[in-house]
């Protein structure tokens, strides 16, 4: 197959742990043709999507780990399969990229995740279709809400809705210190958006990333533990990484919403889940795929590709 990865620059990995690297590694292992390109590459022009695209070998080298074999302006159309995988922030040019995917896939291209699933699901916001599974959450851009929320709730983590990596994160406890700051800077004085959640002290053994592939949890998760005072798991918040069996609870969230999400057309989702509490549901550009696999010696790219394989069959 022809597979091509829509992701960022390629000299900005870090391959000892990017997940999108251990899936091209996975792919070139079975003897697929491996491409790659960025969103400032692709054009609609006469009304066909195309973009000018590298043809890349792996190298197997830990610096100069790809070489460019050539480069050509292609239609998105000939690819069997690409795999989208550009990290957010989800801003208006995230928006035109999907919407050009869209495009895309009306000529033929076999895109995954699905551009128009992406666009659907906020990494935040979706859990509100899930409410069950969630801690109490509120979603609004207005100061007395906010108060009152954190009134009720006494310690609450309060974020913005279009993050990565744990930036902009805050925890106000029930002194209330900073409250009113943290409130006026995150809604930019009531002009954004944001959410707050009830604290939860689970967060001290780990935000756990379940990942889930074509509706089927990966049986380990990731607790990303914080580390040094900080409230934030995240590994790009200096959060330290254990790959663990997934829990009773774990599994009972990914198998409820993961077939309602892989029906439409997500084929990988990183769960986010902290203690017994889904917490975000990650679309854009899961990861984790190595620290799992180095600790567990359980594959996850395999398993992701076998779901490429497996659907680009289907076509």
């Amino acid at each position: 197959m022809k597979i091509a990865f829509l992701a960022d620059p390629l000299s900005g990995f870090k391959i000892y742990k990017d997940s999108t690297f251990a899936m091209m590694r996975e792919a070139a292992k079975r003897g697929h043709s491996l491409y790659a390109f960025e969103q400032r590459d692709m054009a609609l022009e006469n009304g066909i999507v195309s973009a000018d695209v590298a043809h890349i070998a792996l190298t197997g080298d830990a610096d100069e780990w790809y070489r460019v074999e050539g480069q050509k302006r292609m239609r998105l159309s000939e690819f069997d399969a690409i795999i989208e995988r550009k990290d957010p922030p989800f801003d208006m040019e995230y928006v035109y990229l999907t919407q050009l995917l869209d495009l895309a896939e009306s000529q033929g291209a076999r895109i995954f995740n699905k551009p128009s699933a992406i666009r659907a699901h906020n990494e935040k916001l979706s859990i509100a279709q899930f409410s069950h599974f969630t801690s109490p959450t509120l979603v609004s851009s207005d100061e007395a809400r906010l108060r009152a929320f954190h009134a009720e709730h006494g310690d609450v983590i309060f974020k913005p809705l279009d993050g990565m990596g744990g930036a902009g994160i805050f925890r106000i406890k029930d002194d209330g210190m900073n409250l009113g700051s943290v409130v006026e800077m995150l809604t930019e004085l009531g002009t954004r958006t944001i959410m707050a959640q009830k604290y939860i002290p689970a967060i001290v053994h780990g935000d756990k990333r379940v990942l889930v592939i074509d509706g089927k949890p990966v049986p380990f998760a990731l607790a990303r533990i914080p580390q040094a005072g900080e409230v934030r798991g995240n590994l790009a918040a200096g959060g330290m990484g254990r790959a663990q069996p997934i829990s009773e609870r774990d599994r009972e969230i990914a198998e409820a919403i993961g077939p309602t999400l892989a029906a439409r057309g997500l084929l990988l989702v990183g769960l986010d889940v902290i203690g017994d509490f889904l917490t975000e549901v990650n679309v854009t550009s899961p990861t984790c795929f190595q620290e799992i696999t180095d600790q567990t010696g359980f594959d996850v790219a395999a398993m992701f590709i076998d779901a490429v394989e497996r659907k680009v069959s289907e076509k």
